[in-house]
């Protein structure tokens, strides 16, 4: 089995993960509510009643949850599933919160442990004595994805709590690198993406996930991307605005595909060469298996359904979404019949959906 910190390989899981196709016959409640979905609801507001301390000193305590040793999770975590798919060796959730369950003891789950607490949106992980190799820690970001299979694609660690926790990466290529959603800014990152050549364009996926966009457009002197559905107040002044429903390309290598839903705005990235899809909030995998988050959607669930069947087809076997597990489907046709499952139970789940499966 992969490393979920890498990616959870859809045919070598299922005695492990339940399968999308398994979880779909066997829907969470979460997953079965109706679709009178609030469309002013935010996933920022998801916080643990911890914060509503009166001093404030008990909730960055450690949660009982944890076994003892230096690193544990405070009472101030979202639950945002960061360092459990980042460090799995280490964290796991224990009531609705992260907690650590094995305190590391090789140098590698170390390493992976720290990289999960600078990540940490909130920062919940800490640790009982000062780490003395934080500073190293700190230099191994961006992270390589799969230094084999996804030569310079980076995970840019560094996770804003704006964006619930959401995950920044990094794409190099000859024409331009690509920051696809912004992480939590520090100068440390951005020196350390210069010296990968730095960032010609920002691709934000929608309007959830831009964070310090401005500070990192101001670095780098980069155009940012979004679509001109998702802009607001704080993304007035974005560069490159998309209209229409596309899809448009940035070079021979790269697609942007319009799957709105989430939002009226979102769009997902195809990196051609690599057949990598990244999803942003559009679809995700979370530890229970295919979601699309009904509950934190701020337009419309049927509509985000069918922008779930416009990627059947699509030449990609790797889905890196923002939030939750990467995937890495055997070939095209696995992940077209487990998109094509998930699509088809929707529809069945939501009667209302716009267009029915033909």
């Amino acid at each position: 089995m992969a490393l979920p910190n890498k990616a959870i390989s859809l045919s070598s899981v299922s005695s492990v993960l339940p399968s999308s196709v398994d979880k779909l016959k066997n829907p969470s409640p979460r997953a079965q509510m109706n679709f009178g979905v609030s469309r002013n609801s935010s996933v920022k507001a998801v916080q643990s009643p911890a914060v509503e301390s009166d001093t404030g000193k008990w909730v960055r305590q450690r949660r009982p949850q944890n076994v003892n040793g230096d690193f544990f999770v405070d009472h101030t975590c979202i639950d945002c599933d960061t360092c459990r798919w980042m460090a799995p060796q280490v964290f796991t959730r224990v009531g609705e919160m992260s907690a650590v369950y094995k305190q590391p003891i090789s140098s590698e789950d170390r390493l992976k442990a720290l990289q999960a607490l600078l990540s940490c949106p909130t920062s919940s992980i800490r640790t009982e004595v000062p780490p003395p190799d934080i500073l190293e820690a700190q230099k191994t970001f961006p992270v390589p994805v799969d230094e084999k299979k996804l030569p310079g694609v980076y995970h840019c660690g560094y996770h804003s709590e704006k964006s619930y926790g959401a995950a920044s990466y990094l794409i190099i290529r000859p024409e331009g690198n690509i920051l696809i959603d912004s992480p939590r800014f520090t100068e440390k990152l951005a020196r350390n993406i210069e010296m990968l050549g730095g960032v010609r364009y920002l691709f934000l996926t929608h309007k959830d996930d831009v964070a310090d966009h401005g500070k990192w457009s101001k670095w780098f002197s980069c155009d940012r991307i979004l679509h001109s559905e998702d802009v607001e107040v704080c993304t007035a002044d974005i560069e490159m605005k998309l209209e229409g429903n596309g899809p448009w390309s940035l070079g021979d290598d790269i697609m942007l595909i319009h799957t709105p839903g989430h939002t009226e705005g979102s769009v997902c990235l195809l990196f051609k060469p690599l057949k990598m899809l990244f999803t942003g909030d559009h679809l995700v995998m979370t530890e229970s298996g295919l979601s699309i988050m009904e509950m934190y959607n701020k337009s419309s669930v049927p509509e985000q359904v069918d922008s779930v069947k416009k990627l059947l087809h699509l030449d990609f076997n790797w889905m890196i979404p923002g939030h939750g597990r990467r995937i890495e489907f055997k070939d095209v046709p696995e992940k077209d019949a487990i998109l094509e499952a998930f699509v088809q139970e929707k529809y069945n789940q939501y009667s209302s959906a716009t267009n029915k499966w033909s």
